[in-house]
């Protein structure tokens, strides 16, 4: 699954290019027994399998550094947003832990992360989809990554309000026409249209972040 997101577009360059260095690692490996099993019944009973703690701590004892940063993918970790993956896309390493079935048992996040990240507040199978969306917003902001260095900071939640509207051609589309500011080379001008509608913009779709 990882590395079929991984492989493609921007991030597939960005490895080829040996700007960001992305592993995909299966938790296995570092669980113990002739079946390496990293899942358990949950203790005081209930539905599902709960991720053991033995093959997380065997996997961060073996690959963390001494610059390195753990993130648990977590329903219960604070909301991802554009400054956080600004932050990270600072860091020298990072090491993204994904649960599944039920969860992770609590001593990880507990004793062994540094941070727990959610992505929303919805149920998905499990954490590795919310790594590798949290993998994408970092990795787009490391420097060379984008073809355009102003194309990171000219996205929507960039500046902490969306993006303002783009256009391109047919000039008009069904009747449907383009702004006629943005055709009128007066480069000022735009800039401040575009700022007022990403305002807009912001304050009809998004008004939690004004």
């Amino acid at each position: 699954m990882c590395e079929e997101v991984l492989s493609h577009s921007i991030l597939g360059r960005a490895r080829e290019r040996e700007l960001v260095d992305v592993q995909a690692l299966d938790l296995r490996q570092w669980a113990s027994g002739k079946h390496r099993i990293t899942d358990e019944p949950p203790y005081g009973g209930g539905a599902g399998m709960v991720m053991k703690i033995e093959p997380y701590a065997n996997a961060l004892a073996d690959l963390k550094g001494p610059h390195t940063r753990t993130i648990l993918m977590s329903p219960q970790g604070r909301p991802f947003k554009q400054d956080i993956a600004h932050h990270y896309s600072l860091e020298k390493e990072l090491i993204l832990l994904c649960g599944h079935y039920e969860g992770v048992d609590q001593r990880v996040a507990d004793h062994l992360v540094d941070d727990e990240i959610s992505i929303g507040d919805y149920i998905l199978t499990n954490g590795v989809l919310p790594a590798l969306v949290f993998a994408d917003a970092i990795i787009r902001l490391i420097p060379g990554v984008l073809g355009d260095a102003d194309s990171a900071v000219q996205e929507s939640f960039a500046s902490g309000i969306l993006d303002y509207p783009h256009y391109t051609r047919p000039e008009e589309f069904r009747g449907w026409k383009v702004p006629a500011i943005l055709l009128s080379g007066n480069h000022e001008k735009i800039r401040e249209w575009r700022l007022a509608s990403a305002r807009a913009l912001t304050q009809k779709k998004r008004p939690d972040l004004l």
